[in-house]
């Protein structure tokens, strides 16, 4: 074993005389990946940024020394001062943050970005850095990178953006790399992408790796050792083998079981009318045609096109692929919210886009947004959120009535006034991820919908999280009856509850049928690719 690269001694971190990283201690040889997994909260961000000194308001103690370069003394990361750590970050450690669209200055080019830590860190000209920062997103397998330079971070994709994060940490090749979450927010065939350019990079420049995920299968492909941390203590670590073989923590194998299970009733409604038909059925966007011709009309992007499917009660249509597929497109048709060309009824009716007219459908049609946090009003109580839907669809119940509704809503997703006191009271800001969306959830049944569209329902949540959502879905689906419509690019949750599949991808339905079928000996090539990646 060679020396390490990063020794991590009993690192504590507190913020206000509340200690939130206790005593955390590993280290990082050269060349090495490190995988550090645990829930949101579990203080694996906490202790990436008390490395280079960007936990704001902390007290640290213990040690984290970093090997020097050419012979130079070990330097201690706790206790350096921050003309030190300003040195350090960018040159021998860089990060790659969670969300390139926050990370990323808005107001500047990609290239601009890149061309700057360039300018800063080794002291280049302009021409020198912008060369080299084309180089850099070349490196990446950025296509065109000398047109994707010039472009700003809302002009690329998720995947663009994310490379041009990894060119930017890269560009001064750094000895060891903190990637906090950096597939999250990705398709599952770009996380591989993503995933394989570091492993590639990684082998070209021989830097370390401490990448941050809740994600086991990135752990899986990537990793060669991990550590796994629970409320800011590192419970278990070993090589990745040997942790996912035989785990000695229960926290550890909890984490690796909380694949989503299949629960649902296979043979729910199968002769039953459809609560949502489709055929032919396109949507398409208004768009400015460049140039003269641009004067007088405009063109049309068609976001999907020919759709067909049929979703009866009990059952869940899964629609699977990647971002700009036309899966969000399509549930936002299914709920009446976009114009749309060809057939399409829900419950029996059609939209009329008339809100009184539609007003009987939309309480028959409700929605489960992905972010439970930016879709609940953080100025409403649980109470006001949870019953809003009453003062619209039954405007005639009395303030007890409407309460003791509100009550069974949140009883049938699991939330009671034993359990967190003063429950209606309280405001979405008090609950945890997995919490708030129940919230959602019983905000979308208090109405006693048929259908639920569920776009990306658990993709902002852990992966015990995640699974105690999914639970949670199929039981009242087979309570209840409920239709789903479910949209998401995660395989495993489509594999735990949907019946059918549709695959998308460029608006069209490039395979569709029973979810056993479709993903058990998939067809198309596109279909095939997603499956692998997932595995």
């Amino acid at each position: 074993m060679s020396a390490p690269l990063l020794d991590v001694r009993d690192l504590r971190v507190a913020f206000g005389g509340k200690e939130v990283v206790h005593g955390a201690s590993f280290s990082i040889a050269p060349g090495e990946k490190l995988a550090l997994v645990g829930e949101s909260g579990s203080g694996k961000t906490v202790t990436a940024l008390a490395l280079l000194g960007l936990a704001l308001n902390a007290r640290l103690s213990g040690s984290a020394l970093l090997a020097g370069r050419d012979g130079e003394p070990p330097l201690d990361l706790v206790s350096a001062p921050e003309r030190r750590l300003l040195q350090i970050r960018g040159q021998d450690i860089a990060m790659i943050f969670q969300e390139p669209m926050t990370a990323l200055n808005p107001l500047y080019t990609v290239g601009d970005q890149v061309a700057e830590v360039l300018q800063l860190k080794q002291g280049l000209g302009g021409r020198q850095a912008w060369d080299a920062a084309i180089e850099a997103l070349a490196a990446t397998g950025i296509p065109e990178p000398a047109r994707r330079a010039h472009a700003y971070p809302h002009q690329l994709s998720g995947g663009q953006r994310q490379r041009a994060m990894i060119a930017m940490a890269l560009a001064c090749r750094p000895r060891l790399l903190l990637a906090d979450e950096p597939t999250t927010a990705l398709d599952v065939t770009l996380r591989v992408q993503i995933l394989g350019l570091l492993a590639d990079l990684q082998r070209q420049t021989g830097m370390a790796v401490l990448l941050i995920t809740h994600d086991l299968n990135l752990v899986r492909r990537f990793a060669d050792r991990v550590a796994v941390m629970e409320n800011g203590h590192l419970v278990e670590q070993g090589a990745v083998d040997e942790v996912f073989a035989a785990p000695r923590h229960a926290y550890t194998r909890r984490l690796i079981d909380s694949r989503p299970a299949r629960d649902v009733d296979e043979e729910a409604a199968g002769d039953q009318p459809a609560l949502l038909r489709a055929s032919g059925m396109e949507v398409g966007y208004s768009v400015p045609i460049p140039g003269f011709r641009g004067w007088f009309r405009r063109g049309e992007f068609v976001a999907v096109r020919g759709a067909d499917f049929a979703l009866a009660a009990g059952r869940t249509l899964g629609v699977v692929g990647e971002s700009g597929s036309g899966k969000s497109t399509l549930a936002l048709a299914a709920l009446g919210l976009l114009p749309h060309r060809g057939t399409l009824d829900a419950a029996g009716r059609r939209w009329t886009g008339s809100p009184d007219a539609d007003r009987g459908l939309r309480r028959q049609v409700q929605v489960v947004f992905q972010d439970p946090f930016s879709s609940l009003s953080p100025r409403m109580t649980v109470e006001e959120i949870v019953g809003e839907g009453l003062l619209v669809h039954e405007p005639q119940l009395g303030a007890p009535e409407r309460r003791q509704r509100v009550l069974q809503a949140l009883a049938d997703v699991g939330l009671a006034e034993a359990q967190f006191p003063g429950l209606l009271d309280r405001y979405p800001h008090e609950f945890s991820g997995g919490q708030r969306q129940r919230l959602a959830i019983a905000r979308a049944l208090i109405v006693g919908p048929q259908l639920l569209v569920l776009d990306e329902p658990t993709s902002a949540l852990d992966v015990t999280i995640q699974q105690q959502v999914l639970q949670l879905l199929q039981r009242l689906q087979r309570e209840k009856g409920l239709a789903y419509l479910l949209i998401t690019h995660d395989v495993d949750v489509i594999r735990a509850m949907a019946h059918e599949v549709l695959v998308m991808k460029d608006g069209q339905v490039l395979e569709s049928g029973p979810v056993e079928q479709v993903l058990g000996r998939p067809s198309h090539a596109y279909t095939q690719a997603l499956v692998a990646a997932a595995a």
